[in-house]
């Protein structure tokens, strides 16, 4: 997203966020040594070490995570979070705890704003004004091999965003049960020094063990935020795609397969397009992403091409996965935390995108959409895209698969009831001790207004 996209972003982000957090303010410490943590070398029996991930992100539990950090490096963190520093703690979970761990605060400019002391909203610093902020726990510190149920990092997002503490969950599941290689998602408990915090979405980190999980040939390349074309229609230079690279950095990695598609899109006539999209992507697994993304208004995805004067239209909240095996690409949803908000009318100012799918306006130029006006540019300008409008069959039979599938009231609702009573208990408990978390009352409204949305997207 473009300077002005995110400060446009922020400044929602203002209006959603009322953070006033029963905590003292922290004081900074500055830059040191941080106390000595406890290194503990594991005997090889520990569950964490013989158990795969599946039960982490167990649908069926609520689990609790125990976050502990020597006071002088939470104080360091909570003093300037925007820095994203990390400092060494320790992650305890059922009985089982791995130190040392590598722990940071994580998040964009939407993450921060309204949430930071410094008074600049569009350039956030200052310490932690919030209870939760998004969380980041590398297992893999300094180069250990250690792994957390197969995992190497967990991300605990605060969802300060989300009144209802279920987007990102619900839109996750139902991309997979379309098909599509999505991250998981579970709620989660979490305490750091020995204090309750809240629930947090606890959700899967997209890297090469996430490409190992959830394709056949899980070695290829994993990018982040770079889409294949730029906006002229023409491959990107090398050197971009690498730089936009999350896995295999360290392997002399090659972006041939993600430069040669885009380029053969690049220049493929119009007639040929299907043909090749055909080719180098499974087609079942794309349209249908673009049949849930669409459905649930995810308007901060991969389909809203932001413009700005300097950088021009691009989208982003995605990932890209190439594998070598079958030479073909994958596209992979991510950040959901804005999605269902805009299905009945564009609740959010910023993100809403103006076309239906297949749409174009303003003859591809950038226009102004959404009560803050700002610039977007119809993704069907995109040639790739534009190819995957061309499977109009294969979206309309997806769509009908979908609504009378896993987004019907049958199979959803009793999912969004049965999560709702795993986090009642834990979401009063947080809203009893935080002036800043929201009240039972807040939050069982929301849910109602999130199932009314969800009605009207599968009559509409």
């Amino acid at each position: 997203m473009g300077s002005y996209q995110k400060i446009m972003l922020g400044f929602f982000s203002v209006c959603l966020l009322a953070c006033a957090a029963d905590e003292p303010t922290p004081t900074n410490p500055g830059p040191g040594i941080d106390d000595e943590v406890e290194t503990i070398i594991p005997t090889g029996e520990e569950k964490y070490l013989n158990t795969d991930s599946e039960y982490i992100f167990d649908q069926e539990k609520l689990h609790s995570f125990e976050i502990n950090l020597p006071e002088s490096s939470y104080e360091r963190i909570n003093a300037d979070p925007s820095a994203e520093e990390y400092v060494e703690g320790s992650i305890t979970f059922e009985g089982e705890t791995i130190s040392p761990v590598g722990i940071r605060y994580k998040g964009s400019l939407g993450a921060f704003v309204g949430c930071l002391s410094g008074p600049n909203w569009a350039d956030p610093s200052g310490h932690k004004t919030c209870t939760k902020l998004s969380m980041k726990v590398k297992i893999n510190w300094d180069g250990a091999d250690t792994k957390f149920y197969g995992l190497k990092k967990l991300q605990f997002h605060s969802m300060n965003n989300d009144p209802t503490q279920m987007r990102e969950r619900l839109g996750y599941y139902l991309f997979a049960q379309m098909g599509v290689p999505a991250p998981r998602a579970v709620h989660a408990r979490l305490t750091i020094n020995g204090q309750f915090y809240g629930v947090y979405a606890l959700v899967e980190q997209i890297d090469g063990r996430f490409a190992r999980d959830h394709f056949e040939d899980g070695t290829g390349n994993v990018y982040k935020e770079i889409w294949p074309l730029q906006e002229d229609g023409k491959p990107h230079a090398d050197a971009k795609y690498l730089a936009a690279l999350k896995t295999n950095e360290d392997e002399n990695p090659n972006p041939e397969i993600i430069r040669d598609f885009a380029q053969r899109v690049s220049d493929a006539e119009t007639h040929e397009l299907s043909e090749l999209v055909s080719e180098r992507m499974d087609i079942d697994k794309t349209i249908a992403l673009a049949v849930v993304d669409r459905t649930i208004r995810n308007d901060d995805g991969p389909f809203h091409w932001y413009c700005n004067g300097t950088s021009g239209c691009a989208p982003h909240n995605f990932y890209w996965y190439e594998e070598p095996s079958e030479n073909k690409v994958y596209l992979i949803p991510w950040d959901l935390d804005h999605a269902f908000e805009n299905i009945i009318t564009d609740v959010n100012p910023v993100i809403p995108i103006a076309d239906d799918w297949g749409e174009i306006s303003a003859d591809c130029n950038g226009f102004s959409h959404g009560a803050f006006g700002v610039y977007q540019r119809s993704a069907a300008c995109d040639k790739l895209v534009s190819a995957w409008v061309q499977f109009e069959s294969e979206y309309d039979a997806l769509k009908t698969e979908f609504i009378e599938g896993p987004f019907s009231d049958d199979a959803l609702s009793p999912v969004i009831e049965k999560w709702r009573d795993q986090i009642r208990s834990s979401t009063r408990e947080a809203s009893d001790k935080y002036g800043d978390a929201i009240s039972i009352g807040q939050w069982d409204n929301a849910i109602d207004q999130l199932q009314t949305r969800i009605q009207f997207a599968r009559e509409n």
